[in-house]
């Protein structure tokens, strides 16, 4: 019956109030009724319904670029936050298996021999002697066992498998994390070779332009201010390519740190992205709690600091010890494995502390308010959670309408400009009124360009506070392993 007792209360997940539906799901229709669209690729997120397929671990295919996933595969192999992560998942591994050790009894062996001896001082006729040297031969096994009555060991087990959980949802979300900001910041270098292809397009027409202004003025068709606003426009643009040379080194020198790697020994040659924004199955706001592996592992530092409320109170309790022990003790070595040689013994021992100075008390208090700090932790993880994820739908549903209004000023600006360089090659116009609307039209494909990086990166990002396909029955797996 004894053997029975558990003290510490059960663990239960702390409850909160998370929603039916997530609110931008069902926002944005005025937002789509002004751009004339409602598609689930404009949003780039669609409810999930029965049967959908939901995101998998390897979300990145959802992008259908090969050089991604052919550099998310070297990222789960070299890149040092995983591995450090992955280490920590072994400490707390061997953690468990060092709490499970309790349940089980301790046996010892030794052996051991002495010589030893005594003096002795003068005797009557004045001399000094000294006892006879004596040998003394042992070898003795020990057991020694601790009943867990009042389950200390089987709340700390309880406490380190928690524990164990939440460092594999860790190593999750460390992995998430990672992937997260590899995908990101490939994009951002992929989107920048597409404004470094724009930018050197259009310095060469602004050298053309300069060419045939000078070409103008020596005609006496064109001032001398024309010319130097065509130069100045051409500099300025050289200027501007020269400044992404930097920005793309320093993306390209990121990404090989996340691989492991020195920025000496990579390079990612300029290529077009191919990625289109994929759409995203959202699921419920209580699903979340199970895809998310940050929010899975402060619910995991929940249930372990519930699990050490147990092993504080058992401290109150007496340590109930059986103990036996039995061998051979001889002073010659031809009677030490002998019958009247052998010795033993076997008990119990009970231990109780019965004063401390509040110690015991000042850990349960300790205990408790742990708990406390864990429950408004996770409360506070979820929190974040919902918000991240109402966050980035709302953001890619209004880059998509951003999107769509961007091309359509795209598409004026682009006509606007071969008019009016018609205008001027006409002889109808100044230059200075071209460099205004070449410089509007560069102007609105840098910014096409950045509505297309946007909703890249928030696509991934949405992603990863999704999960990332991962799921919390991945935990139960983790503890299981150890058999």
């Amino acid at each position: 019956m004894l053997s029975a007792c558990t003290l510490g209360p059960d663990y239960v997940r702390p409850s909160m109030e998370l929603g039916d539906a997530y609110k931008e799901l069902e926002s944005g229709k005025l937002g789509e009724q002004m751009v004339g669209a409602s598609t689930a690729e404009l949003r780039g997120w669609v409810p999930a319904q029965p049967g959908d397929a939901a995101l998998r671990g390897d979300w990145w295919q959802l992008f259908s670029d090969p050089t991604l996933s052919q550099l998310m595969l070297t990222l789960q192999e070299a890149n040092p936050s995983i591995i450090q992560a992955e280490a920590q998942y072994r400490q707390a591994q061997a953690l468990l298996q060092s709490a499970r050790s309790g349940f089980f009894p301790t046996v010892g062996a030794s052996a051991a021999g002495s010589r030893s001896g005594s003096g002795r001082g003068p005797s009557t006729t004045g001399t000094v002697g000294g006892d006879n040297p004596s040998n003394q031969f042992s070898l003795s096994g020990d057991v020694s066992w601790e009943p867990d009555l009042w389950g200390k060991v089987r709340r700390s087990v309880e406490a380190s498998g928690a524990s164990l959980q939440a460092s594999d949802a860790d190593l999750a979300t460390t992995r998430l994390s990672m992937q997260s900001t590899l995908a990101q910041t490939y994009f951002q270098l992929r989107v920048m070779d597409a404004e470094k292809d724009l930018l050197q397009q259009t310095v060469e027409a602004y050298e053309r332009s300069l060419t045939m202004t000078q070409n103008r003025y020596n005609a006496g068709i064109a001032a001398q201010m024309d010319v130097e606003s065509a130069r100045t426009q051409l500099e300025n643009g050289r200027t501007q390519l020269l400044a992404l040379d930097w920005q793309r080194a320093q993306l390209e020198h990121a990404i090989a740190v996340l691989l492991g790697r020195t920025p000496a020994s990579f390079a990612l040659a300029p290529a077009k992205i191919t990625a289109q924004v994929p759409v995203v199955p959202v699921g419920l706001p209580s699903q979340l709690v199970q895809r998310r592996p940050d929010v899975a592992a402060a619910e995991r530092r929940t249930a372990e600091a519930n699990a050490r409320i147990g092993v504080a109170k058992a401290a109150w309790f007496p340590n109930l010890t059986l103990s036996a022990q039995g061998g051979y003790r001889s002073s010659e070595w031809a009677q030490w494995l002998s019958a009247p040689a052998s010795f033993w013994s076997l008990g119990p021992a009970l231990a109780l502390a019965i004063f401390d100075g509040g110690a015991r008390e000042a850990q349960l208090k300790e205990t408790r308010a742990a708990y406390d700090v864990q429950v408004a932790s996770y409360r506070q993880t979820v929190l974040t959670a919902l918000r991240e994820v109402e966050d980035y739908l709302v953001q890619l549903h209004v880059l998509g309408q951003e999107q769509i209004t961007q091309g359509r000023a795209l598409a004026s600006a682009r006509e606007s400009l071969r008019l009016t360089r018609n205008q001027y090659e006409a002889g109808l116009i100044d230059y200075l009124s071209v460099v205004q609307v070449e410089t509007t039209a560069l102007s609105t494909e840098r910014a096409a360009l950045s509505l297309m990086s946007d909703r890249l990166l928030t696509s991934v990002q949405l992603i990863a506070a999704l999960g990332g396909g991962w799921d919390a029955s991945a935990l139960e797996q983790a503890e299981d392993g150890l058999g």
